[in-house]
Order: structure tokens, then C-alpha cells, then sequence
């Protein structure tokens, strides 16, 4: 490595090198047109996907009144509703790290950030109740149908929630501190398996053995792509000692 450049492959994500799109300190991240359009198309996509969830479930219902419960069905059906609601959660946390919510409105943050949690209690729960309370199965088969039931509502719950829920202001904060350490330009870089963004496409940590590319992009992209929060403590270092040796030098 020469003057600061990685060996490594280099993939650029997103706008090359631009200004972040989070403005002045204290006010909130605003996400840039192509992110917002794709947001809402997941968004759109993942409402479509939790209504056939939901209505697979309320055609699973119907099919618990007949004598005898066919139990096919009613498994095939478990099975189809897990798969789109699972289909909707997962797209529409993309969407919320494509554009986050913001913080201001706690109620309006859990709901927007945990919505696939609650779509997924919505379609399971009131399924497994009547399965449980079914007249007209056997022991065994509530026992088979129940469990089923319940682990699509566990997996369902598991991918609809979302442990660290991005917010505009997380947004804005990273970015800025970016911005602080990185001479006013939102650039950072990250790899496949890593946990942190780098200031440095040189970092040590992103160009060892085991890494073959490393990706370029700004810190909402790192987080869209990765869910990466943190910077790597020693490029913020090095960026600390750059920026002091800089105001020294013009002193």
C-alpha cells in the first residue's frame, strides 16, 4: 500500500465521495431521492406481502371449522402465511434504513421500526388460539398444528423486529462525526463481515489476509448495506491526530 490506498479491490456504493445529506448540526438526516423512492416501494411491497399473510390466515381459520380438520392444508397454510409476512418484514426493515424515522415522536418511531412485529402477532396469534381451542381436532393434531403455528410466529417475530432501529438522528450524528474527522466529506469504507465503517481505505483492520474487496460509499449506505453503527477507533484516531497536526501546521 502507497500513499494511503488499499491493495484490495475497491466498489463504490451510491454517490461517489458526496456531501452528506444530513444538514447542519441538530437537524435531521433527509434521505436522497433514489433512497426515498426505493424505501417506499418496499414499503408498498411489504403491505401487499403482510395482507396475503393475513388472509391466508383467515382463510386457515375457515378451514379449522370443517370436520374433519385437514391438516394439510391447515400446515401448508401456516407455512404460506410465515413466508410473506417474513417476505414483508424483512423489506420493510430495508426500507427503514434506507429512510429512518425520527426519534422526536417516540410512539411513531416503535410503531414505524417494530410494525412487522406487531403484523406477525396479527397473523399467527388468533390462529394459534383457535387451534389450541378447536373442538374438532385431537390432541395430537392441536399438538402438531399448535407448534407449527407457533414456531412461524416466533421466526415471523424474530424477522419483524428490529433490535437497533435506525433513526434520523443517528443518521445525522454519524454522518457529521464523519464529516468532523473527515475533512467536511461523508466518505467511509467497510467490508463484507465487518462490524465497523473506516475513515482509511489503507485500515489495517479492512486489509488483512482475509479480505478481498472492500466497499466505499457514505455512512447511510454502510448502515442500509450493513447495519454498520460504529467507526473503527483507530481511524477516528488517526483522523484526530491528522486534524491536530493540521491546525498546528498553519498556526
Amino acid at each position: 500500500m502507497e500513499n494511503g490506498k488499499s491493495s484490495k479491490k475497491i466498489t463504490k456504493v451510491g454517490k461517489e465521495n458526496s456531501l452528506s445529506n444530513a444538514e447542519s448540526s441538530g437537524r435531521s438526516f433527509v434521505p436522497i431521492a433514489a433512497n426515498k423512492s426505493k424505501a417506499t416501494t418496499f414499503r408498498i411491497i411489504s403491505i401487499v406481502s403482510w395482507a396475503v399473510a393475513i388472509g391466508i390466515e383467515v382463510f386457515a381459520i375457515f378451514k379449522l371449522r370443517e370436520v374433519p380438520v385437514n391438516m394439510t392444508w391447515l400446515i401448508g397454510l401456516i407455512i404460506g402465511a410465515l413466508i410473506f409476512a417474513v417476505i414483508g418484514n424483512i423489506l420493510w426493515k430495508k426500507a427503514n434504513r434506507l429512510d429512518p424515522a425520527s426519534e422526536k415522536n417516540k410512539f411513531k418511531f416503535f410503531i414505524q421500526n417494530q410494525l412487522g412485529l406487531i403484523i406477525s402477532v396479527i397473523a399467527f396469534l388468533p390462529l394459534i388460539i383457535l387451534i389450541f381451542t378447536n373442538k374438532n381436532m385431537s390432541g395430537k393434531q392441536k399438538g402438531i398444528a399448535g407448534s407449527i403455528a407457533i414456531a412461524a410466529l416466533a421466526l415471523a417475530g424474530i424477522t419483524g423486529t428490529d433490535f437497533n432501529p435506525p433513526s434520523q438522528e443517528q443518521y445525522a450524528e454519524q454522518t457529521e462525526q464523519v464529516e468532523l474527522l473527515n475533512g467536511g466529506v461523508n466518505n467511509v469504507y467497510w467490508t463484507k463481515s465487518g462490524k465497523s465503517y473506516h475513515l482509511y481505505q489503507d485500515c489495517s483492520y479492512i486489509n488483512s489476509a482475509r479480505t478481498n474487496e472492500i466497499f466505499e460509499g457514505q455512512v447511510a449506505s454502510a448502515r442500509e448495506l450493513k447495519k454498520i453503527t460504529d467507526l473503527c477507533d483507530r481511524c477516528q484516531n488517526k483522523a484526530k491526530k491528522a486534524r491536530v497536526l493540521e491546525a498546528t501546521s498553519t498556526e
